[in-house]
């Protein structure tokens, strides 16, 4: 199964790998480079990567992938939409990213508090410029992120907590809140490719628990979100998710 995303001027092609034979994958690829060519657009080679998730024991060694004879260079790590991937699937990198690029920004939140700035300005400026740099993207990796990663951004919370003087929302919480948000959103829309996922028990009462044999594939975000929803209170027909069901939300702020 070969998919293409396609953003802005961005161009991402993902295989699917089966019995080792990457003729299909392969050839997708000399076919996009065809078409460029034929419309007069050139693929910058130089910026392209290729990244290889195996998590297979016994790992072989994959022939260099090449587009008009020059060879694509193969990483261990890559940013696509914002969100660092690492072959491992683990989140490390992003980790690091968000959280250089958050603690960056607690210098202007010092100067706010220094200029005696009102707590709503202070406040206003932690969620437009620090927060949503932590809170980015956050149902695709939190789920799977380590206890370590997790400490890592919350003490930037805390931090900005100390400086504000005012209770923020943890990441937990925030994350909680979307996941629910982005799940009955799925589950209420059966026009969304991963509607299927969400189906309920005869019952009518819970989702049908989706099955997985590793852990990270149990934490991931269709996982953890049919789960988060079996755990609310009550579960409305799939039909009217998306209108009768009330989310929580994070502490309010004071």
């Amino acid at each position: 199964m070969n998919l293409f995303i396609k953003f802005a001027d961005d161009t991402t092609e993902v295989g699917l790998i089966n019995d080792n034979d990457e003729t299909a994958y392969r050839n997708e690829v000399s076919l996009l480079a065809m078409w460029c060519k034929d419309n007069n657009l050139n693929l910058n080679v130089e910026r392209t990567k290729k990244i290889v998730v195996d998590f297979r024991r016994t790992r072989t060694q994959h022939a260099p992938l090449t587009i008009d004879g020059a060879a694509v260079e193969r990483v261990s790590s890559t940013k696509f939409l914002g969100v660092h991937i690492s072959e491992d699937l683990s989140w490390g990198c992003n980790t690091a990213s968000l959280a250089k690029n958050a603690q960056q920004r607690l210098y202007f939140l010092r100067k706010l508090r220094r200029a005696r700035a009102p707590h709503p300005i202070m406040l206003t400026f932690y969620r437009g410029t620090i927060e949503s740099i932590l809170t980015s993207c956050i149902t695709v990796w939190y789920g799977t992120c380590t206890v370590s990663c997790r400490k890592t951004l919350q003490r930037i919370v805390r931090a900005a907590e100390k400086i504000t003087g005012v209770s923020l929302p943890s990441l937990t919480d925030i994350y909680n809140t979307r996941l629910t948000r982005k799940a009955i959103n799925i589950a209420g829309d059966p026009t969304h490719p991963s509607h299927s996922l969400f189906s309920l028990l005869p019952s009518g009462r819970r989702l049908q628990s989706l099955r997985a044999k590793t852990s990270r594939l149990k934490d991931s975000f269709f996982h953890q979100a049919v789960r988060r929803l079996n755990s609310l209170p009550a579960l409305p027909p799939a039909t009217t998710l998306n209108s009768t069901l009330t989310l929580p939300c994070p502490p309010p702020s004071t």
